[in-house]
C-alpha cells in the first residue's frame, strides 16, 4: 500500500522547464519556513537545508544548469529517488535540485524515517496551498513497505534512478530493470575522515580551537556519526608524538565540554555497542589503547593510519592516528572515501594532498564544520548536470 506523504497520486503530463519559476517560488517559500526559529531550534540540521534552498542559491544553481552556446538544456524527465533511512534529510537536497532542473520526481521515503523527515514533510505540505497546482501534480513523496512490484513500477517509469543508502541498498534496487535509455545515479557505502594539524592547533588561538571543535561536533554528532560524510577517524598530522598526544587530549576535553553544553547524549544501548566494537579493534591489534571518558565519547589510539576502521563503530567513537605529513595518508585512501575535513593546515598543504590523491580517493576536502554541508557537487557528481539532458543545434 502506498502512502502519499506529499503530492498527488498518478503520473502527470505537465511540462516543467529548467529553473521553472513555479518551482523556484515553491522552494523559496519552503526554505523560509525551514528557517523559522521554531523549526531551527527543534532540528538544527534543517537550518542548513533552508540556507541551501534560499532564493539566491537556487538562482545560482539554475544558472549553472544553463548553456550559452548552441546547446539546449532540458529536464532529464522522470526521476525516482530512493534515499537512506539513517540520514533523514538527504532526500530533500537531491529532490530539490532535480525539481529545479524541471523533472517530475517520485521520492520513496523510508518507513523508518522520523523526526526531521516528518518535519520536512509537514513543512512541504504547509507550503503547498500557496504553490502552483503543478507542484503537487509533478512532485511526489511517498512511503511503502517491502514491495518489489511498486519498486519495479517506479523503476520502469523513470529516466534516472537515484539510489542512496549503501552497497546493499544499491544492489537490491538494481535488481529492478530500467528502460534501456535510463540510468542509475548511485551513492554506495562511503567513509569519511578528519585531519587535525598538530602545529596548526598549537598555533591557533583559544577561540579558534573552540570553534573548530564546535564545527567538528556538528559533523560527528548530527545523524549519530552515521552519515556518509561523518568523520570516522581523526588523523593527527605533524609535530612530535608527545605534542600530538597533548593536542588530542585538549581536543577531547573541549569536545566533551561542547557535547555537554549542546545536550547531546548517547543512550546506554549505543554506549554498549561502542564498547563491543572498540574492544574488537583492540583484540585484532588495530587499537593500542581505548578510553571511555563518558557515554558520549570513546577515544581509541590506532597503531597507524592503515588500521583506521571503515565501518561505523557507534556515535561518538573517535579513533586517532598520528602521521608526519598529510601525504603520508595517501596510501590509506581509496575510492570508498568521500569527505576529508580539516583544521590548521596551509592551503598549499591541502592542494598537495589533493594532487597526490589524483582522484584515487576522497571527493571533498572541507573545513571542520562543513562535512555535512550539502553541495551541488556531491560524491564527485555534478548533480545539476546529472539531472538535465542536452540537445545540440548546429545551424
Amino acid at each position: 500500500m502506498v502512502d502519499y506523504r506529499f503530492g498527488e497520486p498518478g503520473f502527470a503530463a505537465d511540462r516543467l522547464a529548467v529553473g521553472d519559476a513555479r518551482v523556484l517560488d515553491f522552494l523559496s517559500r519552503f526554505a523560509r519556513k525551514l528557517l523559522a526559529p521554531a523549526v531551527a531550534r527543534r532540528h538544527p540540521e534543517l537550518g542548513s537545508l533552508g540556507y541551501f534552498l534560499r532564493p539566491a542559491e537556487l538562482k545560482r544553481a539554475a544558472e549553472r544548469m544553463r548553456r550559452d552556446d548552441n546547446t539546449y538544456v532540458f529536464p532529464r524527465g522522470n526521476v525516482f529517488h530512493v534515499p537512506p533511512a539513517n540520514v533523514d534529510t538527504i532526500f530533500v537536497y537531491s529532490w530539490a535540485l532535480s525539481a529545479l532542473a524541471g523533472n517530475h520526481n517520485v521520492v520513496r521515503i523510508s518507513t523508518r524515517s522520523a523526526g526531521a523527515a516528518d518535519t520536512v514533510l509537514e513543512t512541504l505540505n504547509a507550503t503547498l496551498p500557496d504553490a502552483d497546482p503543478v507542484i503537487a501534480r509533478t512532485q511526489k513523496m511517498l512511503t511503502y513497505g517491502r514491495d518489489d512490484k511498486l519498486t519495479a513500477e517506479f523503476s520502469a517509469w523513470c529516466d534516472l534512478r537515484v539510489i542512496w543508502g549503501g552497497d546493499a541498498a544499491v544492489e537490491a534496487i538494481r535488481k529492478h530493470p530500467l528502460r534501456p535509455s535510463a540510468r542509475d545515479l548511485t551513492f554506495p557505502d562511503r567513509t569519511s575522515w578528519a585531519a587535525l594539524s598538530v602545529p596548526g592547533w598549537r598555533a591557533a588561538e583559544a577561540g579558534a580551537r573552540r570553534a573548530a571543535v564546535l564545527g567538528f561536533s556538528n559533523d560527528a554528532y548530527w545523524f549519530d556519526q552515521a552519515a556518509c560524510s561523518s568523520p570516522r577517524t581523526v588523523f593527527l598530522v605533524g609535530g612530535e608524538p608527545a605534542q600530538a598526544t597533548a593536542v588530542r587530549e585538549e581536543f577531547l576535553t573541549l569536545l566533551g565540554e561542547v557535547v555537554g553544553q549542546r545536550g547531546w547524549e548517547v543512550d546506554a544501548a549505543m554506549a554498549v555497542e561502542k564498547r563491543v566494537n572498540a574492544y574488537e579493534l583492540a583484540a585484532t591489534g588495530a587499537a593500542a589503547a581505548i578510553a571511555f571518558p563518558d557515554n558520549a565519547i570513546t577515544s581509541l589510539t590506532l597503531r597507524g593510519p592503515a588500521a583506521a576502521p571503515r565501518r561505523w563503530i557507534g556515535a561518538g567513537a573517535f579513533p586517532f592516528a598520528h602521521v608526519a605529513a598529510l601525504t603520508d595518508l595517501v596510501p590509506a585512501m581509496n575510492r570508498q572515501d568521500q569527505t576529508f575535513s580539516h583544521f590548521g593546515f596551509a592551503r598549499a598543504d591541502l592542494r598537495s594532498f589533493a594532487e597526490a590523491l589524483g582522484g584515487r580517493g576522497v571527493d571533498r576536502i572541507v573545513p571542520f564544520g562543513s562535512a555535512l554541508t550539502f553541495s551541488a557537487i556531491w560524491d564527485g557528481y555534478d548533480l545539476p548536470h546529472e539531472f538535465t539532458r542536452l540537445t545540440t543545434l548546429e545551424p
